[in-house]
């Protein structure tokens, strides 16, 4: 599934960078994850890199978009044009 940030959100904008998929922008008032684009960092790390630099520990996984680890991996090859 793909995470979400939550309004704990400080803005503090180490998350952004860490991100391989360019999956996270700056909202409105907080970050934001696009889900199309967030994979949890399969295909690239072990663990999400966003979730291992957030210090209020705002990025949780999205209850609303539950995804299986084979389609984060197939997400992953689409995005990253090998698929």
């Amino acid at each position: 599934m793909s995470l979400i940030i939550t309004d704990e959100c400080i803005n503090c904008d180490v998350c952004e960078p860490e991100c391989p998929n360019e999956a996270i922008s700056q909202g409105d008032e907080i970050y934001v994850i696009e889900p199309s684009k967030c994979t949890e960092c399969v295909g690239h790390f072990d663990e999400p890199q966003c979730q291992q630099v957030c210090p209020v520990d705002c990025i949780p996984l999205d209850p609303n978009r539950k995804e299986t680890e084979e389609q984060l991996m197939e997400k992953y090859l689409t995005l990253t044009g090998q698929l």
